[in-house]
């Protein structure tokens, strides 16, 4: 049995944002199980699941040592059957230490005994008092011979969040212990065919390096029993050690940095590092991911006997490729924006730089989620059905990922949660064989996202199915290889109702064990180049570089009146005031690793001012006082001290200031997985603060800080200069600084559409393109995709383009930097089609290019167009075509900032 926990490094804010997500994954559901340890009179049979907790919890009751407190089986519905007790009447005591809930009222559920109530709204923390102390049921039961009634059956079921347990015991009238068992001594409970290991006489040759990829994994997969097979079906894998095969854990997390696995070099959150428009520093990224992945997976798998762990792998469910089409989208921060080929080539080098260029082995592994037409609302994400047009399905949602298929030859692709037109992505042969496999040919790995199977059969979400083997079985045929959580367990059950053939199963695991064989994981450590990495190239300086680099262009001059860069010599009192100013913690997003020497905002400031400027400070509001939607994540964002005193001190410092520095916006605890914004202004206690702030005649500078477009009309009208910072990773304090004072020219542009207010969105759950991002929207956007401001200027001149080989075009256009400073631009082309009868976009991004000029320079660009950003998808033929008459070609510095125009004939 394969039990979890939870590292060191694992933040409370990410455990606690995934709510149910986590301990979903955490062994198996809907697998019956069996004590291992009482003569077979146990099992455990229902939608359930082990979590393990790294250390034992400091308590001992009930007749067991603390380590029995360690596990617990929890989940929403399930029935421990006891067999073979004599008729009589029995003392049932359960024993529950809750690990995961933290206050009282999080946790509550009912047991019954047939129709016994043993506990009613059982709330662990409350009946124990705190979290991580041991609570006890107790009850009487009247229990008649089997033979009348049955065995006894103890039914447990969850009113808010779990439930669970850690031990049982049964007591005789004499109060003797007759029975008792921990979590920890379940077990599989598999048939004696399921379990028969096939007997082969020939020497194993999986191990041999020489011998053909495919050779070694169909003699690795024989060797194996259906129960073995179905084991490695999971996304923890356990060890097989008659065979030699170590454990592995597929669920390994990468879209900015490693996560969750101790110190690593944390980067600015996708969504920030997009706006550098810059796919060669996506790649050095990449790189350093791999680095210090294998670095992180040798260290453990050298102590451990070639045994990995939870976050401690090679496979990376990383990037997000989704479509951010809508701001108020809670994961969209993960992305790489709004639009298709923008998030393709972006996605394409940070996928090449985590793989690497070894011809054998990869470093890691990169996987393309969440596949496909994902993008929220997240409270319905297990059960959402998203009912997409032709045209939007192969023009929006689909591009990026055929690329990384096609062209990064990304490891894996993950299947989301949501329908498509009905059907269970993770049950559909359309999007997992006929598109992923056979037209875009993938030869990696599919894996369900965590809980995605169990979603088919569940009648509170997607119903698709009635039975757990049906829904796995559907999963496995329609090509999902691998499950993240225990569901396909019941792959043995539906082997044997005939649902599925063990050859499918097998045809699984090639897939799945694949990514094992490319990482040279069974293979000699000398012959696999990224087994000499250790802990020393982890978090190494030229990482944190990389780092900085990245959080420097990622940043977005949005607005600004002159009053940037700050002058030192006017300037010599700033009040840096606000509730992101100090935060560390902002700067990690979702999914973010432990970085080892993170900057605030407030202290880049003060390290780069120096001695030349006096910088005070204050917290001025906590960024809502608003009740969140979602579970708690760890920030409450709130403050013992009440909002007006807060203003008031903010207030005092502006007044002895010469400029203000507001530093605001959001964090990952507004918006992040299982919950979505409502709306996209800034939240209201801040608004006030900053109208405070203006009213005092003094300059404010507003530093946002979110995962997403905020609308700052208010702010845009009113305030001296705007910088959009994201979400900026460990560097992100030095980077602010180094742009507010000069030391680095702004050159970020936006990867997504800022609208001036909610109202100019469309329904959240309409998956319509209409009146979405930059392409379709008909409205005045606040700022526009692609927009951002330098300290200097740039002219554009004499655009050209040409037909060129395989249907691209080469562009030409003459660019100069005409300002006073160093700079770099971002050279954008869009494309618009011939007029058509099918509907189609305003226009469409189809190249781009970073361009560093010195102050006077004039440089001719030139850029290649790619066939696959000129075609679109006709309806009528059902394929791709690029559209043939006159196109108009678009060079500028946004999608609204159109300097040059040229007609091409196609």
């Amino acid at each position: 049995m394969n039990t979890r926990f939870l590292p060191p490094s694992f933040t409370l804010p990410f455990a606690r944002s995934l709510a149910w997500l986590l301990l979903a994954a955490s062994t198996a559901f809907a697998a019956d199980e069996s004590c291992t340890t009482c003569g077979g009179a146990v099992t455990v049979s229902g939608d359930f699941a082990h979590h393990k907790v790294e250390s034992a919890p400091a308590v001992a009751g009930n007749g067991f040592k603390p380590e029995a407190y360690r596990e617990s089986v929890h989940g929403t519905a399930f029935t421990v059957t006891i067999s073979n007790l004599p008729a009589g009447r029995y003392a049932v005591e359960i024993g529950a230490v809750e690990t995961y809930a933290k206050a009282a009222g999080e946790t509550m559920f009912d047991v019954h005994a047939g129709d016994v109530v043993l506990a009613k709204d059982f709330d662990p923390v409350a009946a124990a008092g705190a979290p991580f102390l041991l609570a006890t049921i107790r009850g009487t039961v009247e229990k008649p011979d089997d033979a009348l009634r049955g065995p006894m059956r103890l039914t447990f079921g969850a009113a808010k969040g779990h439930a669970k347990f850690n031990t049982i015991t049964i007591r005789d009238q004499s109060g003797a212990s007759v029975l008792a068992f921990a979590a920890n001594e379940l077990a599989d409970a598999f048939s004696a065919q399921a379990l028969q290991v096939p007997e082969i006489k020939e020497a194993a040759i999986w191990r041999d390096a020489a011998k053909p990829l495919r050779v070694r994994a169909d003699d690795l997969i024989r060797r194996m029993s259906l129960a073995e097979k179905v084991a490695q079906l999971k996304n923890a894998a356990p060890a097989i050690e008659r065979l030699g095969l170590p454990s592995y854990d597929y669920w390994n997390e990468a879209s900015h940095g490693v996560a969750n696995n101790y110190y690593a070099t944390v980067f600015p959150q996708g969504i920030g590092a997009a706006a550098s428009w810059n796919p060669a520093l996506f790649r050095q990224e990449g790189k350093v991911i791999g680095i210090e992945g294998r670095a992180k997976f040798n260290d453990y798998a050298n102590r451990n006997n070639g045994n990995s762990k939870w976050w401690a792998g090679l496979t990376y469910w990383a990037p997000n490729v989704n479509i951010f089409r809508d701001p108020r989208w809670g994961r969209g921060q993960e992305t790489f924006g709004e639009d298709p080929f923008l998030t393709s080539e972006i996605a394409i080098e940070f996928v090449r730089g985590i793989q690497g260029d070894d011809p054998k082995y990869m470093t890691a592994m990169a996987c393309a989620k969440h596949y496909a037409v994902h993008s929220g609302p997240e409270l319905d994400r297990h059960k959402f059905n998203a009912v997409v047009t032709e045209r939007d399905l192969y023009d929006t949602y689909l591009p990026q990922f055929e690329r990384l298929v096609r062209e990064a030859k990304v490891a894996g692709v993950m299947s989301s949660y949501n329908a498509i037109d009905g059907v269970p992505v993770s049950a559909s042969p359309f999007y997992l064989t006929e598109l992923v496999r056979q037209r875009w040919g993938h030869d990696g790995y599919i894996v369900s996202d965590c809980d995605a199977i169990r979603d088919i059969y569940n009648p509170k979400q997607h119903n698709y199915v009635k039975t757990a083997e049906e829904a796995a079985a559907l999963a496995v045929k329609a090509g999902c290889n691998l499950c993240c959580g225990g569901d396909y367990n019941a792959l043995v059950r539906a082997v044997q109702l005939g649902l599925v053939t063990e050859k499918e199963i097998d045809g699984a695991l090639y897939h799945t064990l694949w990514t094992r064989f490319r990482l040279g994981l069974f293979d000699p450590a000398d012959m696999v180049p990224f087994s000499k990495y250790t802990l020393a190239d982890n978090d190494l300086p030229e990482h944190s570089r990389v780092a900085l680099d990245l959080a420097r262009q990622s940043l977005v001059l949005l607005k600004n009146n002159g009053v940037l860069p700050i002058d030192r010599s006017k300037y010599k009192q700033i009040a840096v005031i606000g509730p992101n100013a100090a935060s560390t913690s902002m700067f990690e997003g979702n999914y973010h690793g432990s970085a080892s020497h993170p900057t605030s905002i407030v202290d880049g400031i003060r390290h780069v001012a120096a001695a030349e400027v006096k910088v005070l400070h204050a917290m001025g509001s906590p960024i809502t006082t608003k009740t969140a939607i979602a579970p708690w994540s760890g920030q409450d964002n709130t403050t013992t001290r009440p909002v007006a005193e807060l203003k008031a001190e903010a207030l005092a410092v502006a007044a002895q200031a010469d400029l203000i520095i507001y530093v605001g916006g959001i964090t990952a605890a507004q918006e992040g997985e299982s919950f979505d914004r409502t709306e996209i202004e800034l939240p209201p206690e801040q608004s006030d603060l900053i109208k405070a702030l203006q009213a005092t005649g003094k300059p404010v500078v507003m530093i946002n800080c979110s995962g997403s477009a905020m609308a700052l009309p208010w702010e845009d009208e009113h305030l001296a200069a705007i910088i959009q910072a994201w979400y900026p990773g460990q560097a992100g304090g030095r980077a602010v600084a180094d742009v507010l004072f000069g030391f680095v020219n702004p050159s970020g542009h936006l990867p997504v559409t800022f609208y001036r207010s909610t109202a100019d969105l469309p329904a959240f759950t309409d998956y319509s393109m209409r009146n979405r991002t930059y392409r379709y929207f008909t409205g005045q956007a606040l700022y526009p995709f692609g927009h951002g401001l330098s300290y200097t200027t740039f002219g554009y001149a004499n655009l050209r383009a040409a037909r060129a080989a395989k249907g691209a075009v080469t562009v030409t256009v003459e660019v100069a930097n005409t300002g006073a400073r160093d700079g770099d631009e971002v050279v954008q082309l869009y494309a618009t089609p011939p007029a058509a009868s099918q509907p189609q976009e305003i226009r469409a991004l189809c190249g781009f290019a970073r361009v560093h000029l010195k102050a006077g320079e004039k440089r001719t660009v030139t850029l290649t167009v790619p066939a696959i950003a000129l075609r679109r998808w006709n309806v009528e033929k059902k394929d791709y075509a690029i559209p043939s008459g006159e196109w108009t070609i678009v060079a500028g510095a946004s999608s609204a900032d159109l300097r040059q125009t040229v007609k091409l004939k196609l």
